[in-house]
């Protein structure tokens, strides 16, 4: 009984390898390279179509390969790079792409591993060449985003001349910093350049000072020779009526201007208190203390 069933036992073994070698499923999120002996014969579920599900292939003589059809994410080792101002920055970066043709992808890089290893290189040899055009400065904060814009170009750029059968979606640097070498000299380096941009704030500042206290004093010197050419004006044209009035006056009572002058000589000489002066008994200067007023 036991041998009887042995052939049909070995023929469902065979039927059941020939199915299993024939038969294969292709996920949505696959796509897959039919290889023919080494040769690629066909594609399937590659592109915007959907062709995935259960499908046929010739037993023992094709072998099915399946690539991720879903954006993929490689972070790339840290690479040391020199910035055109000659400063070594250590940078790492990541690269975001997709398997766009799966029959390229297989003719060029065979196997996930190749293509994470040349797709590595080609971002790493991108960053050199596009990086080292570029200032630290403007790789560590002031230009990154042009510098990101000219890397995921050139990126592109290479990928498409290399056949990779790759679509480069971006190409990102997640850090880059100065070797722990050359961290002291630049930090030193920076100080420097901070306090001569500071002594140049305050030289500007001092000389802008000085300016404004020039202008300031020389409106001052304008305004008071402005104000004392008036009052020598003012003061001219009252000393003019002035003298104007006592000609006036002195021509209508000759006595009063007499008695006038000699009082205001009274007050020149003697007004202190503490003149001593020697006159002759006759004379005229004290004449009107001797006749009052009505003295001639």
């Amino acid at each position: 009984m036991n041998r009887r069933y042995i052939p049909y036992l070995i023929g469902a073994v065979v039927v059941l390898i020939v199915l299993a070698n024939t038969f294969f499923v292709v996920n949505q999120r696959e796509q897959a390279v039919v290889v023919r002996l080494g040769d690629p014969v066909r594609v399937i579920n590659a592109g915007p179509e959907t062709a995935a599900g259960l499908k046929m292939k010739v037993p023992f003589l094709e072998q099915v390969l399946t690539f991720d059809k879903r954006n993929l994410a490689l972070e790339t080792e840290e690479e040391e790079i020199i910035a055109a101002d000659q400063e070594r920055l250590v940078v790492d970066a990541f690269i975001r792409y997709r398997i766009e043709d799966p029959l390229q992808y297989y003719r060029t890089l065979r196997d996930d591993r190749t293509a994470r290893d040349r797709i590595q290189r080609l971002v790493n040899s991108s960053l050199r060449q596009v990086l080292g055009s570029a200032t630290s400065n403007d790789i560590i904060s002031g230009a990154r985003s042009g510098v990101m814009q000219r890397t995921l170009a050139d990126v592109k750029a290479r990928a498409d001349s290399s056949r990779l059968g790759i679509a480069v979606i971006d190409v990102r640097i997640r850090r880059a910093d100065l070797p722990e070498a050359n961290q002291a000299a630049v930090y030193r380096r920076m100080e420097t350049s901070r306090q001569q941009e500071a002594a140049q704030v305050r030289a500007v500042g001092e000389q802008q000072k000085r300016e404004i206290i020039a202008n300031a004093d020389k409106e001052v010197t304008i305004t008071l020779a402005t104000a004392q050419e008036q009052a020598d004006q003012i003061r001219g044209e009252g000393d003019a009526q002035r003298t104007r009035i006592y000609a006036q006056s002195f021509g209508r009572d000759p006595g009063f201007a007499s008695f006038y002058r000699s009082m205001q000589a009274y007050e020149a000489s003697i007004g202190q208190g503490d003149a001593t002066m020697v006159l002759s008994p006759d004379s005229q200067f004290f004449r009107y203390f001797e006749r009052g007023p009505g003295a001639r």
